[in-house]
């Protein structure tokens, strides 16, 4: 079954480079980023996680959790987080979870059913396993961003759609394009100009649809 924004994310149980998780249970309260990868030892995701390594506070300042998973077994995980450390420069302090069985893949639609790994296999087997998930306290998908394998992920926009998550989580707002966190945001379609007005102070109507306001503490 396809996923969708605002579907249950699949829980699953795995092992990891920090030991077994029960993935539900690891995210508790928190918001978490599972970002994954086709294989262990390539040069793209080589560089994306040394930049969630590098990245670790300001995850760790928004309340969110990353962690990855690669279709590796733990043992090459431990292996790759060496060569990942000396490229960044930063201690990888997140898990990487072991998909060998596909399980994590296939549930969040990554893979086909059918899917396996061939003997000698090269990433280009798993090259679907290139997706990021947003993914809330209440357990809920609240973005995915699927990338191709010759593209390395954009992190400063990752963490930009989490703080406009974050932010229209807690606010009757929404953000515009090219939103950066301090600018103006987009009143909900739910208030009227006077419940605006009572709720944020001024208000500028562009369009009678398109009321902008400055952007809620």
């Amino acid at each position: 079954m396809s996923l969708r924004i605002n579907d249950t994310a699949p829980d699953f149980t795995a092992d990891t480079s920090e030991g077994k998780i029960s993935f539900h249970d690891w995210i508790g309260d928190n918001y978490a980023v599972l970002f994954s990868h086709p294989k262990d030892f390539t040069p793209v995701c080589t560089t994306e996680f040394g930049a969630v390594a590098q990245l670790a506070d300001e995850f760790a300042k928004r309340g969110v959790k990353p962690i990855g998973t690669s279709v590796d077994s733990v043992e090459e995980h431990l292996k790759w987080k060496s060569d990942i450390e000396g490229f960044a420069g930063a201690p990888v302090t997140f898990p990487i979870i072991d998909d060998t069985s596909l399980t994590v893949s296939k549930l969040y639609d990554m893979l086909p059913a059918e899917a396996y790994l061939p003997d000698g296999r090269t990433a280009a087997d798993s090259a679907a396993v290139r997706t990021t998930f947003i993914i809330g306290p209440d357990k809920k998908i609240r973005a995915m961003i699927i990338y191709p394998m010759t593209v390395g992920r954009d992190f400063d926009e990752i963490l930009r759609v989490i703080d406009a998550v974050q932010l229209t989580d807690k606010a009757e707002v929404a953000t515009p394009a090219d939103w950066e966190k301090g600018e103006d945001v987009i009143v909900s379609l739910g208030l009227s100009d006077e419940e605006a007005k009572e709720k944020f102070g001024e208000i500028d109507v562009n369009l009678p649809y398109l009321r902008t306001t400055k952007m809620p503490s």
